[in-house]
């Protein structure tokens, strides 16, 4: 099992479980304990778990769980509005018909969700703004994953959303991110987010970072993934050269739009 979906599936078993203990995981992911207790200590360090004497507790959630609640989804969207219809035009050529995409949330793939009606593609997501975009579309499958309601920026989120992203296969996920930083990383602002991200990552065969020429170095002060997670990155000239190659040198392939 690859890294990033171990690291996944250990979320997703913590955060039903409570309390979980090494030799369980070990035995539940088919790996050596070893293995287990190496994973830990990353997902310990990035803050996404509490690693304990045995095992792991899930983190307790923090007071500022929702940054995005001072900035709601209509401000955003109106930003930068021509780099993110170009990004989203660009990642838009990268669907075949008959693929399965999951869209993240945000206003760049709500933009390329308008690029995909008409289109013969299965869409999965946890945005309603992607909901409202494609609701009405007879040629999309569309698929919204459950949970509870994020109005701030019009998501699912929780548990039954990272539930229901357990049972997905998709052909490619179109990602989100508030920055990315000089060494690649990907971070996020928002608490509630970055579970589900990490599940959207899991649950794809290749993974697209979008994300415009401000993301670069942009905000957030939690960490996603790291840039060796991601598979291609479409964004804008004019975004950072040094982050770029960094990106590039982890495997990801740039696309500029």
């Amino acid at each position: 099992m690859l890294q990033r979906l171990r690291h996944a599936e250990i979320m997703r078993r913590v955060r039903t479980s409570g309390a979980t203990s090494v030799r369980d995981l070990a035995s539940q992911l088919g790996v050596s304990p070893s293995t287990i207790r190496r994973d830990l200590e990353v997902l310990d360090r990035d803050g996404t778990l509490r690693r304990v004497r045995g095992g792991a507790l899930p983190c307790p959630e923090l007071p500022c769980a929702d940054a995005d609640a001072h900035r709601p989804f209509a401000e955003v969207a109106g930003a930068d509005e021509q780099d993110k219809e170009a990004v989203a035009a660009r990642a838009a050529r990268l669907v075949a018909d008959g693929d399965v995409v999951l869209l993240d949330i945000g206003t760049t793939t709500m933009r390329l969700a308008r690029r995909l009606r008409g289109r013969r593609v299965t869409v999965v997501t946890s945005s309603l703004a992607v909901l409202d975009v494609l609701r009405s579309d007879p040629e999309v499958e569309l698929l919204l994953l459950g949970g509870m309601v994020r109005r701030a920026y019009h998501s699912l989120v929780g548990v039954l959303t990272e539930a229901a992203l357990s049972q997905v296969v998709a052909d490619r996920v179109f990602l989100g991110a508030s920055g990315v930083r000089p060494d690649g990383q990907l971070v996020d602002t928002t608490l509630a987010e970055v579970p589900l991200k990490r599940a959207m990552i899991a649950a794809a065969g290749q993974v697209v970072l979008l994300v415009d020429r401000h993301k670069f170095p942009g905000t957030g002060a939690l960490r996603v993934c790291g840039p060796e997670d991601i598979d291609m990155i479409v964004t804008n000239d004019g975004a950072d050269e040094a982050t770029l190659r960094a990106c590039a040198a982890a495997g990801a392939e740039i696309l500029l739009a």
